[in-house]
């Protein structure tokens, strides 16, 4: 259980993160993706991983949320992507987080903890704090992997 300053219990999220079946394991590159000139000796597979053991470390207390917006673009969020939450991991503040209070839709935001209240930041310019003061009864749970599929659209590369 998250260990916050406000009364808290748990939320029923959108959708357990399940798999059936074997682990799918992917082949990795041993060498990083440099974001420049790739060198000629990166031409090698290294390993497998399987993006389900990387991505949910606690499959019973791990969920599954698809963003909506760009309020946390400034953090690696875009509209569409998917957000990996585990309940298990108890949010700490700078800790990017899904929140749920007063009958709201879930957002995802910067958590900010002090003595009298909690603050939830967007990544963003554009959009300002929410500020829960107490008794306030919040739910947060710690995002722990975004996942993103870029999609072609008219023969150009975008995030979906």
């Amino acid at each position: 259980m998250q260990s916050l300053p406000y009364p808290h219990t748990l939320a029923l999220p959108v959708g357990p993160a399940l798999i059936d079946g074997p682990a799918q394991f992917v082949p990795l590159a041993a060498a990083r993706v440099r974001l420049g000139f790739p060198s000629p000796a990166d031409d090698f597979m290294d390993e497998a991983i399987d993006l389900h053991r990387l991505l949910v470390r606690n499959p019973a207390a791990t969920f599954l949320y698809r963003a909506d917006g760009w309020s946390m673009s400034g953090a690696g969020v875009s509209d569409g992507d998917i957000l990996v939450v585990d309940r298990s991991v108890t949010p700490q503040a700078g800790d990017l987080v899904i929140a749920i209070w007063d009958g709201n839709q879930p957002t995802c935001k910067v958590l900010q903890l002090f003595e009298n209240h909690m603050e939830l930041h967007s990544a963003n310019p554009d959009f300002p704090p929410i500020v829960l003061e107490q008794p306030t009864e919040v739910e947060v749970f710690a995002v722990v992997g975004v996942v993103r599929q870029i999609k072609r659209r008219s023969g150009h590369v975008r995030a979906r």
